[in-house]
């Protein structure tokens, strides 16, 4: 290449939408070294051919990666690049959390006069009650309600919703009502935060609940407490939802332990065949008789394995049941074991 060809610093900056200043850094780095430094005046220019690599250090700046990482990058292969960047983002995300959190107890202690008692309940009981429902939520940027928990406390007790809009798990857990609690309350609460907490409330035989304008806050036995962000768009109508179904035209009782060791060799898909009373798994190579009942007559669904699987892992007790509608709506997962949980999983079409 003739120096005709190369490009000054200036020129070479613009294209690649970053400061010449910026440019001698990443030399003196080692990131991006020009392609030719004139011996005499010191000058530095720069190829056409290296305006990829300048793109993307550019980039990776934006998303806060630091040098050292970025040199790793550009030795990587495409596999291990894209993992640097998955790490990155990962640990962006939650330093943004950790903020985030940091600003809601901030919030919170300028609000302290009007937080609101709720009710007690177990803590190994609420965090059981956390992970359960949380696998039926969704980080959706379009929709960010999503990634939260409908929490609604009442004289029943303690409803803990989450919906990614293909499944909605609902469970409720008795609670005891504190002295000062007269109203019912219901909020949509950050999924992120009520996920961190779950380490700490397993830890407490007792958790408090507590409501603020800004937070729901969950005070453990030792008196710490963690501030819960609450989320502000409105959340699907549960209520609404499970109204509109259809009733059931099959149902499905069967035994959790068996139905769960039956899938754990199974296929992207599988089909919950009903028949004569009885209820049997569709494998590729096998059918696998259910230790359960049926009622209704001859059907098969299918659902993925992904929507079906936590449904059933997540259920109370040793039984769950299927009610079931048709191949195409909703079915509803159901157990029972102080309290209850309910989900609803869409079927999907066979392969």
């Amino acid at each position: 290449m003739t120096d005709s060809e190369l490009m000054s610093i200036s020129a070479f900056a613009e294209l690649a939408g970053l400061t010449a200043s910026a440019l001698r850094f990443y030399d003196d780095a080692g990131v991006l070294r020009p392609h030719h430094v004139d011996p005499a005046s010191g000058y530095r220019f720069y190829s056409r051919s290296q305006l990829t690599r300048a793109t993307q250090l550019r980039r990776l700046r934006a998303i806060g990666m630091p040098l050292p990482t970025i040199n790793r990058f550009f030795d990587a292969n495409a596999d291990e690049a894209a993992a640097l960047i998955d790490e990155q983002v990962a640990k962006v995300s939650a330093e943004a959390d950790e903020i985030a959190r940091a600003a809601a107890t901030l919030k919170a202690s300028l609000d302290d006069a009007s937080c609101r008692p709720l009710c007690a309940v177990a803590g190994p009981v609420l965090a059981a009650a956390v992970h359960q429902v949380l696998a039926s939520t969704a980080d959706d940027p379009d929709f960010p309600v999503l990634g939260g928990v409908r929490v609604e406390v009442d004289g029943d007790g303690i409803t803990l919703t989450a919906t990614d809009r293909y499944r909605l798990a609902t469970r409720t857990l008795v609670a005891s009502r504190l002295p000062e609690a007269n109203q019912p309350w219901a909020a949509t609460v950050s999924g992120r935060d009520l996920a961190a907490s779950t380490s700490l409330l397993r830890r407490s035989p007792s958790v408090g609940l507590e409501a603020s304008s800004t937070t729901l806050d969950l005070r453990t036995a030792d008196g710490a407490v963690t501030h819960c962000r609450l989320l502000t768009a409105d959340y699907p109508d549960r209520s609404l939802l499970l109204d509109s179904l259809a009733a059931p035209t099959h149902r499905v009782t069967v035994g959790t332990r068996h139905f769960l060791k039956a899938l754990e060799q199974a296929p992207a898909k599988v089909g919950l065949h009903v028949a004569e009373g009885g209820v049997s798994l569709l494998l590729p190579e096998e059918s696998v008789e259910l230790d359960g009942t049926s009622t209704g007559g001859d059907m098969t669904v299918w659902f993925e394995l992904t929507t079906l699987y936590p449904a059933l892992s997540n259920a109370l007790g040793s039984d769950v049941i299927l009610d079931l509608r048709s191949t195409d709506q909703p079915a509803t997962v159901r157990s029972a074991d102080d309290g209850d949980l309910t989900t609803l999983v869409m079927p999907c079409r066979p392969s």
